[in-house]
Formats: C-alpha cells, sequence, structure tokens
C-alpha cells in the first residue's frame, strides 16, 4: 500500500478524517491483531490469527509509520473538537504501538506473549455464544491450524529476555496447556458437525504438542540465556505515559504526589482502625478484617446482594444516572482464569450484536483445597473488599461504563480508552461511594463496626494501588529491585507476602499500572475544578453523567471537553 504525501485543506478534514480513521482501523489495527477484532464484536477477523514473525513484525511497523504520517497531515484546526481529540488519541495509539513494537519489543524479550497470546485468541471465540457452536467451533481451527508457526517463530524472534519473563512463562503454561487440554473441548461439547470435530481433534492435539514441545525448549534452553534487563527506563516510561494516558508530569513529581496520597491514606486507616479496635496495631485490625467473609458457598449470593444495595443507593442520592436496569450476569470464573483472577468483569465488545450479556466473573475455591488455602483466597472477599469489588467492577464502576457505552462520541471513543479513565473511574468509585454515604448502617452495613471495616477494605485496596504506582516507576527507572518491591507492597502497600509477589512480577511487564491511583486522582482534581466553575449549580450526578459520556479518553481530553481549557490534569 502505497501513500502520497498530501496536504489536505481544512474544508475537508472533517471528512478525510472519518474515512481514513475507518480506512486505519480496517487496514492495520484489526487486521494486525485480529484477536482483537473478536473481541470488539467484529466477526469477520475470528478465523485469522496475528502474525508473529519478525516479518509480521516488519510490516505492521511500516504500517503504523504510513498511517501516523498520513493521520498527522490533516490539519486539526480544521476539525471540530472532539474530533481534534479523536485525531490526536489516534496519534497516540499509533505512537504507543510503534514504542511497543520498535523500542519495549516485548516481541524479541517476553516468551509469554506467544503462549498466553494464543489461548486469548481461542478464549474470546469460546466466551461468548455469538453464533451457533459449530460456526464458532470452526474458527478456532482456523486459529489453532496457525499456532505451531506461532511457536516456531517465538524461537527465531525471543533474543535474550530477562530471567523473569521467562520464569513468569513457565508458570502460566502448565495452565495454558490444561485450557486445550480440559477447557476448549468442555466448551464446544455440544458442536455436532462431524468434519468441523474432527479437525478440531487435529488442530488442539497439535496446538497441547507444541506447547508442550515450547514449554521444555523454556526449561532447557531460553531460561539458561535469560539474562536480558525488563526495565524500560526513564526515557521510555515517560514516552509510554504520554501516549497512553496523555500525562506529561515529570517521574519524581508524580512519585510526590502518589507518596502524599498514600501517607494520607495510612493515616486514615490507621485512625480508623483505632475506632474499630484501639487495643490493637493497625496490621492486627487488618488480619481480623481477613477472617470477617461469607461462607465459599454464600460468596456469590452476597455480590448479588451488594447489587441490589448499590444500584438503590445509586438512584436515591443520584450518584449517575443508570442506562439500564439490566444486570451483570454472576458466575463462576472460567477455569483457565482462576489462577490469576479474583474477580473480573467480561463485558462484550463495543460491535457486538448477538452476544451482549456482561459476566461479572467470582473465583471461588476449589474442592481441593486445604483449609489454609481457602482462608487465604477467602481473606480477599472480605466484608469491605466484597463491597470494593463490587463497585469496582460493577456499580458504578466498569459496568455502568459500559452501559454508556452507545453514547460514547466516536468509533474511535469506543475502541481506544486509557487506562487512567477506565481503570481510573472504577477505582475512583470505590472512594466516591463511601464518601458519598455507601457502606454505611442501612446501607451495605449491618452496623456501625462493620461501616469502619469496609472503609478499611476500600483503603487497603487504595494502599495497594498506591503501591504499585511507586514501584512501576521505581523499579524501571532502575532505582529500585524487584525484592525492594516486594517489601514496599508489604510494608507501605499492607499486602500479603503472596500478594506483594505476585504484584511485584506483574509489574515487570505491566509497567505503567499506576493508572489506577492516576487515574482517580486526575478525575478527583478535575471534579473540584469543575465544582469551582459551576458553584452552586454543581451536582455530582451531572459531573459522573458528562464523565461518561466523553467516552474512556485521557482525561486531558475529558478535561478540555468540561472545562473548555487545558489546564493541568494534576
Amino acid at each position: 500500500m502505497t501513500m502520497q504525501a498530501q496536504r489536505i485543506s481544512a474544508d475537508g478534514a472533517m471528512q478525510t478524517f472519518g474515512l481514513w480513521s475507518d480506512q486505519y482501523f480496517e487496514e492495520v489495527y484489526f487486521r494486525f491483531q485480529p484477536t482483537l477484532g473478536t473481541q470488539n464484536g467484529l466477526h469477520q477477523y475470528d478465523e485469522k490469527l496475528e502474525d508473529y514473525s519478525a516479518g509480521g513484525v516488519q510490516k505492521q511497523v511500516a504500517a503504523l509509520h504510513q498511517w501516523e504520517k498520513k493521520i498527522s497531515e490533516i490539519p486539526a484546526d480544521g476539525l471540530d473538537a472532539p474530533v481534534a481529540a479523536d485525531r490526536e488519541i489516534l496519534l497516540n495509539n499509533i505512537r504507543t504501538s510503534l514504542l511497543s513494537l520498535e523500542t519495549v519489543r516485548m516481541w524479541e524479550k517476553n516468551p509469554d506473549n506467544y503462549s498466553s497470546g494464543i489461548a486469548a485468541s481461542v478464549f474470546v471465540v469460546m466466551s461468548r455464544n455469538y453464533a451457533p457452536v459449530n460456526t464458532r467451533l470452526r474458527a478456532v481451527v482456523e486459529r489453532e491450524r496457525q499456532m505451531p508457526q506461532v511457536f516456531a517463530d517465538a524461537r527465531k524472534n525471543l533474543k535474550n529476555p530477562p530471567k523473569v519473563y521467562t520464569e513468569i512463562a513457565l508458570q502460566q503454561i502448565d495452565g495454558i496447556v490444561s485450557f486445550f487440554e480440559n477447557d476448549v473441548p468442555l466448551a464446544f461439547k455440544d458442536a455436532t458437525d462431524a468434519k468441523t470435530k474432527a479437525d478440531f481433534a487435529q488442530s488442539n492435539a497439535a496446538v497441547i504438542a507444541a506447547l508442550k514441545s515450547y514449554s521444555t525448549w523454556m526449561k532447557t534452553d531460553l531460561l539458561l540465556r535469560s539474562n536480558g534487563d525488563f526495565r524500560f527506563g526513564e526515557d521510555t516510561y515517560r514516552k509510554k505515559l504520554k501516549y497512553d494516558e496523555m500525562v506529561e508530569t515529570p517521574l519524581d513529581r508524580l512519585i510526590e504526589i502518589d507518596t502524599a496520597n498514600m501517607k494520607a491514606n495510612q493515616a486514615e486507616f490507621a485512625r480508623v482502625a483505632k475506632e474499630v479496635d484501639p487495643t490493637k496495631t493497625p496490621l492486627e485490625v487488618l488480619a481480623e478484617l481477613a477472617t470477617i467473609h461469607p461462607a465459599p458457598d454464600h460468596l456469590l449470593q452476597s455480590f448479588r446482594d451488594s447489587f441490589d444495595s448499590l444500584t438503590g443507593f445509586i438512584k436515591s442520592h443520584k450518584i449517575i444516572t443508570l442506562p439500564s436496569d439490566v444486570r451483570p450476569t454472576l458466575e463462576e470464573t472460567p477455569p483457565f482464569m482462576r489462577a490469576t483472577t479474583q474477580a473480573s468483569m467480561d463485558s462484550p465488545g463495543p460491535f457486538e450484536t448477538h452476544s451482549t450479556t456482561a459476566f461479572f466473573n467470582v473465583t471461588l475455591p476449589e474442592k481441593d483445597w486445604t483449609a489454609d488455602h481457602i482462608a487465604e483466597h477467602m481473606a480477599a472477599f472480605n466484608v469491605g473488599t466484597v463491597v470494593s469489588t463490587s463497585v469496582h467492577e460493577a456499580y458504578p464502576g466498569h459496568y455502568v461504563q459500559f452501559l454508556w457505552q452507545p453514547q460514547f462520541p466516536s468509533k474511535i471513543r469506543k475502541l481506544l480508552g486509557a487506562n487512567t479513565n477506565v481503570e481510573g473511574w472504577a477505582h475512583y468509585c470505590e472512594q466516591m461511594m463511601l464518601d458519598e454515604g455507601y457502606g454505611q448502617p442501612g446501607f451495605g452495613a449491618k452496623d456501625a463496626r462493620e461501616a469502619k471495616l469496609i472503609r478499611l477494605g476500600q483503603l487497603q485496596d487504595a494502599l495497594l494501588r498506591n503501591a504499585r504506582f511507586i514501584v512501576g516507576i521505581r523499579m524501571h527507572t532502575g532505582t529500585m529491585t524487584i525484592e525492594q518491591a516486594e517489601q514496599f507492597f508489604v510494608k507501605e502497600g499492607y499486602q500479603s507476602a503472596s500478594v506483594a509477589h505476585m504484584e511485584t512480577l506483574r509489574g515487570t511487564s505491566d509497567a505503567t499500572y499506576l493508572y489506577y491511583t492516576l487515574g482517580k486522582l486526575e478525575i478527583l482534581k478535575l471534579r473540584e475544578d469543575v465544582k469551582k466553575r459551576q458553584g452552586p449549580a454543581f451536582t455530582l450526578q451531572s459531573f459522573h453523567d458528562n464523565l461518561m459520556r466523553q467516552g474512556p479518553a485521557p482525561i486531558k481530553v475529558v478535561r478540555k471537553a468540561m472545562l473548555g481549557d487545558d489546564s493541568p490534569v494534576l
């Protein structure tokens, strides 16, 4: 595909941008990421698989460079303000993709990208009944037939990965093998087409063999020469924050802002813990909180009950407009996701027309677990965290933002979301709902003591996100080791040693997982600034509704729309 450099006249800019952005999604975005196409409800991509070869990466890089130039040539001053913001969002998405492929280079560094990547490509086909089971199984067969080549590409591409990445890939791979051996056949047990079933038996066996061979190769070869560095470095880290979140605040200033918020959360935790039991230290109260949880067989019902009280509170206290009364479907987490997920929201893509149910997944203890293992697992579902998890995942967090999706102003806002908005909103809601009076007796708590425990659960979740913020920056800029990061999660983030270990491992590749607290603080500042501007006319419901209407854009874009200026996001 060749493109002529050309100047676009300002009067033709709107039409050109609409045409070209549609073309970009078709020719680049989904062409190189067909799994995302399926996830977003575009099922023409179902039988295609990502090209993981070095040549495929180079083709993607070349296409991204061409489109960056092409979109840049559309003059922003010829576009209406919301469309000019969409142009910036799209350009940033192209630039972060280039940064990932050319600079971060996970395709050369992270062996888990290949094994987890193929599992995701099958999961998005099997997790929703958007088409008859035989049709979906045929799509799985077509994808699976391309998967053995993925591991041939992996062996060629992987050059000196960080040891921690190879170790994580090895930790995950048995679960992925089990997924293909057990979960995938189970998901398609009702298929009736004999030829498709026979083809699946063959393609699935080949994938399992390829995964097992890959596992052996990682253990006996790759691990021994995994001496690379996972750290992004300051320059790359700053660019990623700029492109993903439109945040350009200096990193040392970001650390100062988060540290102040963390200290405030720790002080509030100590104050509330003293009210719960003045004879105990805050951490002793935290240990007690971990034991106050529903029985495992009542856990799903606890979440259902919380939906009733949350939606009632949201309506009576005018928190946000709920665009639909349809509830998410509560279910047990699918087996292959249980090792890494305690609770999650699986909403359909914006263009999904046939399977529009959203699933709220909760991981229950396994039948063969020991009593200690069950106790540790259920500590994550204590009286406080059941509330904050319901708020974060469902009301008014991720699920409510999904309900607003039909009102997002453009295709770009439906497809390209900023984590500071999506996760920032859900995390902001955890605090905002309690600040507005939820979690008090009569509203989600049975008495004053339980209300205090609910607040402690919210603060512990906030401290986890505070710790991620600092660990992410400091590990990737070389001022904190993996061991120091784990200690930081325990000491400052009030987490158990096992959670601290898991969180630190996540941070080695999810470098900017500061976006939870960063987004929350940006939304709190925006709310304060809108309140000052509007004075007595300000209402929380109109603020939240207007925030939702912008779609999950970076908060900088939302600020400009709601305040009409470029004032600082923090």
